[in-house]
Order: structure tokens, then sequence, then C-alpha cells
């Protein structure tokens, strides 16, 4: 038997904004696609009407566009299997649906969402199943005569597809291996609605999987219990040969604590769970996005590859996406939930963004200083950059803990760098920095206030403002006279025990804004 040319899918709702777990499973499609040489396909599910949102569409191809996930087929794509909006495939779908019909595989039913809520308060933990569907209407308990004199009369119907009980349905799943579930727990799912002339996902998504020619089907491990549905669907029509080898992925779960992770696990803990900001068209409200907070797009990719899949303890973390693709297996991916490390994503964004050029971070951290009413030149943001990139800064994990984690951001900058552009206008002589590295005058020193004095007079003789013109000019002189400036120049500067070189420093901020700070701390704390 000839193997079948890979080609996968991701086929996304237009309800909302992208979630972050789907996309992980479009890149585990990616990925798949480009190491067997395959296809990858994007498919847009908007059968259901009722949940459409507008720009949804947009965004999420705006989304892996930022990502560099790439497609080969699909909408906005092109292909030869199109249309590829789901929308656009009512009359396909009405042909299957015709088949199923006919060869007795699926039936017609009149139930009223009345008849039906009455139906399950009489009935307990009521399912539309082989034991309850002769008690309801449908073409199974109605004569054709009625059956045609309703759907005639406009009597709003849907189909259902008639399964029979006590058969142990298999999955084949490259992750877990061999799934059983007995048919009788399968209720007799809606296949198409007449209301709106659309199928159902369930539907919908065979019939597109099969004439798409789909040969694997990759998503996430909620649809799990459908797979035994689409199995018999199947079946149903025939199509056992064309059938894909199925991968359930494992959940992204809560970082902390028990469940599927949510957006609100990332407005308490301040990541996002969104690839772009999203707006909402309807209640205006503002989601971020990895883009928008700072994430470098090849360290979204990288992170969310190895929540869930291992390629082994051979291999670094750090991985280009061709080296993904390189080592990508799936029988590799975990059948256990993985756990969502926003720290550890925040290090992958760390680990790449101090490989970019320091005028990369230019356009991010502009706004960062725009919102705090500073201008500042290109050339200058680059230094600054470059000065603090490789800092620590403290946060407060989710349980409360304070801890330090390298700048991951350009956001990260601001409250260890805002000296450069704003002088300090007061000191905390409580601060333990200050008062170790700031003494008073006494019988045996001149003081702080003194030295500092006089290191300013030298200062101001330097003719050559450069970080290495100081160094070569004040390092001798600070030798000779047996000073050690440095912790008290840097409370001058800066206000605080923190800062890149101090020579650095007095070259970024230029010889009359340092000696103007000298000046203004002498007389404050002196």
């Amino acid at each position: 038997m000839t193997e079948r040319k890979v080609r996968v899918r991701f086929a996304p709702s237009p309800t909302g904004p992208l979630h972050i777990g789907g996309v992980r499973t479009a890149l585990y499609n990616y990925l798949y696609a480009r190491k067997h040489g395959g296809e990858l396909i994007f498919r847009i599910e908007d059968t259901d009407t009722t949940r459409f949102v507008p720009g949804a569409e947009e965004y999420i191809i705006e989304s892996f566009k930022w990502l560099g996930i790439k497609f080969d087929e699909g909408v906005s794509f092109g292909g030869n299997h199109g249309p590829y909006r789901q929308s656009e495939r009512r009359d396909i779908y009405k042909k299957y649906v015709d088949v199923l019909l006919q060869n007795g595989k699926a039936y017609i039913a009149f139930d009223t969402p009345e008849e039906l809520d009455a139906k399950r308060k009489e009935v307990e933990n009521f399912q539309y199943d082989a034991s309850t569907r002769q008690q309801m209407r449908n073409s199974l308990t109605l004569s054709k005569e009625e059956v045609d004199a309703l759907i005639e009369s406009g009597h709003q119907y849907v189909v259902r597809f008639k399964i029979e009980p006590g058969r142990d349905v298999e999955v084949d799943d490259i992750i877990r291996g061999k799934v059983v579930i007995n048919s009788s727990v399968l209720d007799d799912k809606v296949l198409y609605k007449s209301a709106d002339q659309l199928p159902t996902y369930h539907l919908a998504n065979i019939v597109d999987d099969h004439l798409m020619e789909v040969s694997h089907v990759i998503r996430g491990e909620e649809w799990l219990p459908s797979a035994p549905l689409h199995v018999l669907l199947y079946e149903a029509f025939g199509w056992t040969d064309t059938m894909p080898r199925f991968a359930h992925l494992p959940l992204l779960l809560k970082p902390i604590g028990n469940g599927k992770l949510s957006k609100r696990d990332g407005d308490k803990l301040g990541f996002p769970v969104f690839p772009l900001e999203w707006h909402d068209p309807k209640t205006g409200d503002i989601s971020s996005g990895y883009r928008e907070k700072g994430y470098v797009p090849e360290a979204v990719v990288n992170f969310l590859a190895l929540l869930g899949w291992n390629p082994g303890e051979d291999h670094s973390e750090m991985m280009t996406l061709d080296e993904l693709v390189e080592h990508f297996d799936l029988s590799k991916c975990s059948k256990n939930g993985a756990k969502f490390d926003y720290v550890k994503a925040a290090w992958f964004n760390h680990q790449y963004l101090i490989q970019h050029p320091d005028s990369d971070w230019v356009p991010a951290f502009d706004q960062v200083l725009r919102a705090q009413g500073i201008e500042a030149t290109a050339e200058q943001m680059t230094e600054v950059v470059r000065m603090m990139k490789t800092k620590v800064i403290e946060y407060v994990d989710g349980q409360g803990n304070k801890k330090k984690r390298n700048i991951s951001f350009a956001s990260d900058l601001w409250p260890l760098c805002q000296f450069f552009f704003v002088a300090p206008a007061s000191f905390d002589r409580e601060d333990k920095f200050i008062r170790k590295n700031w003494k008073a005058a006494d019988a045996e020193q001149a003081g702080t206030a003194a030295e500092m004095s006089r290191f300013a007079d030298r200062l101001a003789e330097a003719t050559d403002w450069t970080a290495e013109g100081l160094k070569a000019d004040i390092d001798p002189w600070v030798e000779e006279q047996q000073l050690r400036p440095w912790n008290a120049w840097r409370i001058c500067l800066v206000g605080l025990g923190q800062g890149p070189d101090m020579y650095e420093l007095a070259a970024f901020l230029g010889k009359e804004e340092t000696l103007c700070r000298m000046r203004f701390a002498i007389a404050e704390l002196g």
C-alpha cells in the first residue's frame, strides 16, 4: 500500500482571539508537516454563526504571520481543495447529509428545545441515543408522510447520526496508543441544522478532512471524546481507507493549581494568553498580547514547542524553527498536561532578545519612554539597552514571593534606567546603600561631601568626555589621591545603588549634567 502524503490542517473558529493553546496546536501541525515533507492547510470553521466575531479571522491570520508559521494552502493562501471557509461549502455538506439519510446512517429529528428540556427533566441524565430515540419526534417514529409534511410546512429540524450501541470503537492515537470507547456512551450527535442550512462541527470536520485529503489530525486533548464519533462517521461513509491518524495533544495547564490555562490566569499573574493584543468589538475590552508585551516571535515558538514535547536530553532548549522541525517527533509528546511556566517564557525571551542587535529594542523601548513623557534619540536608547540589557530585576511571583530574573522585555528597562533620563530629585537617607556610602565629616575625616567636591572639580578639568577618555584620565588621579569615589558618585548620578559602569553613565549624561547632579547631591546630602 502506497504511503499517503502528509497533509495536516489547523482549523480555528472565528469566535474571538486565538488562544496560546491554539497556537501550540498549529505549531505542532506545522512541525509535523515540515518534518515529513508534507503540507499544512488553514481552514476556517465558521458554521456556528451565532458565535461569529468580526475581525477574529484577520486576527488569527496576522498572529501566524508574526509568529512565522506559514501555511501551504487555505483561507487567504489559495489551493486546489477550496473553498476553505466552511460557510462557503453548504452545498457540499448537504450532499453528504443526504447520503447518510439514504443509507439509514442518520435520521431527521423535529424535537423543539422545549420538548428536549421537558425530556431532560423527566429522564435523569437524558441522552438522545438508542435507548431514548424511540420516545422522541423523529423520522424513526413518524411515518414518511408525516416527515414530508413537517418539512414542507417549514418545520425546523436537525439531522442526527444514528449510533448503534454495544460496540467497542477503537481510536489509533499516535500519542496515546489505542483508545477504546463503547458506542453505548455516545449520543446521536446533531450533524445538520435546517435553521441555517449548515452542518455542525462533527460532520463538516469529517467531510472537509476527507475531501482535503488530510492524513493526520493533530489537535488538543479536549477533542479526544469526539474521536470515536469521527471514526464511526468515516465508516458510515465508507472512507476507512482514507481515515487520518489521530494525535491528541496534552492540555496546557494553569501555572498554579489545577485545570486548563485560561485568560483569567494570565490576568491574575500578569502574562498574555493571546499572541497579539485583542480589542473585543463587543465589549471594548483590551487583552494583552505577546507581541505588544515585547516578546520575540522566535522565543514564543521555542517556548511553546517544549510544552508537552521533549526532544530528549541530548538537545539544547534553545532551538530555531528549523531545528525544531528536524527533531520533532509526535511519539515523544507527553500524555500528561503541561504547566504553563510564564517565568520560563520570559527566560526564553531574554535568551533571544540579547542575541538581537541593541537597535532592535528601540521601537518597544521608545513606547515605554513616551508613556513616561520622555523623548530620546535612537542612539540614546540603543546605548541604554547596551548598558542595561544584562541586568537583573526583582518581581513577585503568583504566590507573593520576591524573586529575581533577567531583563526579558523592553518594559523591564524603565525601573532600572529612569536615572538616564531623570535626575534624582531627592535622596532617601535611610536607604542602606546611601547610609553605608555617604559619611558625614568628623574630626578624623573630611566626609563624603568634601571628597565628592574634590572629585567634581577634577572631573571638570577632563577634556575627553568619553568612557574610555575619562577612565584613562581619572583612574590614575583616584589612585594617587587614595580615593574610592565610585559608590558615592553612583549616589550622585543615580540616587540608588544600581546602574551601569560609572564612566559609561557619565559619558551618556554628558559633562554638564554629570557635574550638575553631583553638586545637587553634595548640597542635599552634605
